[in-house]
């Protein structure tokens, strides 16, 4: 990168961090601490919820995936506004009237101790685990695009986070995050604008190409348990992943708790269901858009070129150079076919649209052949490397096409996410484990200031947790998808307590927490011998329905066990 480009990403990060500290020095007293003395008004809330979620992740692997298999993700957001709306009737005045700190407090006024600390446990390591791959994810990008060293990176995005969250607590989250989110989606947005400014065809002919090539297609109605996203799976199962993790994780319970009236939750809550879908459209688009730009100007034969410069320096580089070549050859024979199809459009001959795209999507099987024996070649040379390049797509697209200064700033745009969904985290984990498992179990007597200083050291342990799990953590299949897994494994047994407890008054907290344990353990039991099957029986699930699946198992097992001790 320039050196502008150093200026912009480091002076739009320390910018961010510093304003966080200071608008939110000197806060002494829990309240202040954990809630922010309720001073957030509607759109902070609704800003801070969606730079939560909208991690590192959404913008290195998004774009990427619909690069590769087109928007069809987008289904997965169908049922937010759905969820969003539920909590804001269902959930939000219970949290509001009983005036908690955290959102497995009300657990024990409703059932008792133990099934309030079984949900702060499995929150703390769901979300522990997951803070680890919030760092993890960008830094193993970031350091292999900038050439740095992946440790330090994970050290750098850490210690910013924990220095400013430790500092000003819930309040400085909120805050630094509508800064966050105005760079995001100021730099997305740009990025976008420039995609298509660079394209070598019109706006009109791009969109013709992108659905010719499938990349367009926004529903899928084949309803089938193994598919991840379709539109079944995105109003149904996803519906349930939103209730948890909107409802019931600590790390979005936090920033509404924050507002200052249940009227200016519910708006935050409201103003991020109807947001992310267009939020997630957009980005989704882009990496459409990128796709058509690599039709016409030759695309890396894999994006993680860090391991094409191994390659090139191996003793395989002969074997590789050969596979360049057909790689290259392979690309002009599309790059003129898409121009013939261009040509076919404009003239209305449908025969030969149809031939162009049988053609097109041979060329393109054939370009995955090459793409995958280049990786073989990869692995033979480096048996560790990691050669599932989605999550570079994007940001090899901006290195190695964006005008300075921009390129900085899209580089912000990731630390600003992965600071942003870190620190939140990192928030959340240090108010669970102070208020529901040290100030309730261990030390109940201490004054405001300790527990203070408790939340504080709780925030920068999981912070240093955090960070060590990145350093040790191995790459997922896709970053995004790990995320929503490692949700997915928890959220519905979270999710079933509280729906329990929220609407069905007659079950009380043995029955429902030994229903929680059971339900636990056969999500566990689904998860890990999904396609290999037990005792003769085999299945193949979509991780999204795990969330419903475990909150519908707590429910029925907790009314069963309930019953049956009558």
């Amino acid at each position: 990168m320039s050196t502008l480009d150093w200026i912009v990403l480091f002076g739009t990060l320390g910018a961010i961090a510093a304003y966080g500290i200071y608008k939110t020095r000197g806060q002494k007293n829990l309240d202040s601490y954990l809630r922010g003395r309720n001073t957030m008004n509607w759109w902070t809330i609704g800003l801070s919820i969606m730079a939560t979620q909208a991690s590192a992740i959404t913008f290195l692997s998004t774009p990427g995936q619909a690069y590769e298999s087109g928007m069809g993700f987008i289904q997965f957001y169908f049922g937010l506004p759905l969820a969003m709306i539920i909590i804001s009737v269902a959930f939000i005045p219970i949290y509001y009237r009983l005036k908690v700190y955290t959102a497995y407090e009300y657990l024990e006024s409703r059932f008792d101790l133990k099934t309030r600390t079984l949900a702060a446990l499995l929150f703390t390591i769901q979300r522990g685990l997951a803070a680890g791959i919030t760092i993890y994810a960008p830094a193993i990008i970031l350091s292999t695009l900038l050439g740095w060293n992946l440790t330090w990176t994970v050290v750098f995005i850490g210690a910013v986070v924990i220095l400013y969250t430790v500092s000003g607590g819930t309040a400085a989250v909120s805050i630094t995050q509508k800064q966050q989110m105005a760079v995001m989606m100021g730099g997305m947005i740009l990025a976008g604008i420039i995609v298509i400014q660079l394209l070598p065809v019109s706006f009109g002919e791009a969109l013709h190409i992108a659905g010719k090539m499938e990349k367009l297609n926004l529903v899928n109605l084949e309803f089938d348990p193994s598919d991840r996203y379709n539109v079944w799976s995105g109003m149904t199962a996803a519906v349930f992943l939103f209730l948890s993790y909107f409802g019931s994780d600590q790390s979005q319970v936090q920033r509404y708790l924050s507002g200052q009236t249940l009227s200016q939750s519910r708006m935050g809550l409201i103003m991020n269901g109807f947001l992310k879908v267009p939020m997630q459209f957009i980005i989704l688009f882009i990496g459409v858009m990128v796709f058509v730009f690599y039709q016409f100007y030759q695309p890396p034969v894999v994006f993680n070129t860090v391991q094409i410069e191994k390659l090139q320096e191996s003793n395989y580089a002969p074997e590789f150079e050969e596979l360049q070549n057909g790689f290259g050859e392979n690309f002009e024979k599309s790059k003129a076919a898409y121009q013939e199809l261009i040509q076919a459009i404009e003239a209305g001959d449908e025969i030969k649209q149809t031939e162009l795209k049988a053609g097109l999507f041979e060329l393109k099987q054939e370009q995955e052949k090459i793409r995958d024996e280049v990786k073989e070649l990869i692995v033979r040379n480096d048996p560790v490397a990691e050669t599932r390049d989605t999550d570079y797509v994007f940001m090899r697209f901006v290195m190695d096409h964006l005008p300075v200064g921009i390129v900085g700033l899209l580089f912000a745009v990731i630390f600003s996410a992965a600071m942003s969904s870190s620190a939140s985290e990192l928030n959340s984990l240090g108010s669970t484990t102070t208020i529901d498992l040290y100030k309730r179990s261990i030390r109940s007597q201490e004054q405001d200031q300790h527990y203070v200083l408790s939340s504080k050291l709780f925030t920068a342990f999981w912070g240093g947790a955090a960070i060590l799990f990145a350093i040790y953590a191995s790459l997922f299949e896709n970053l995004i998808q790990a995320v929503n897994l490692l949700g997915s494994l928890f959220y519905g047994t979270i999710l079933g307590i509280f729906m329990v407890g929220f609407f069905m008054k007659w079950i009380k907290g043995s029955a429902v927490f030994l229903a929680a344990l059971l339900s636990q353990v056969l999500i566990l039991i689904i998860h890990f011998k999904n396609g290999v099957g037990l005792w003769g029986f085999t299945w193949d699930i979509g991780f999204l329905w795990y969330n419903a699946i475990g909150c519908l198992s707590v429910m029925l097992f907790a009314t069963i066990i309930q019953v049956f001790k009558k």
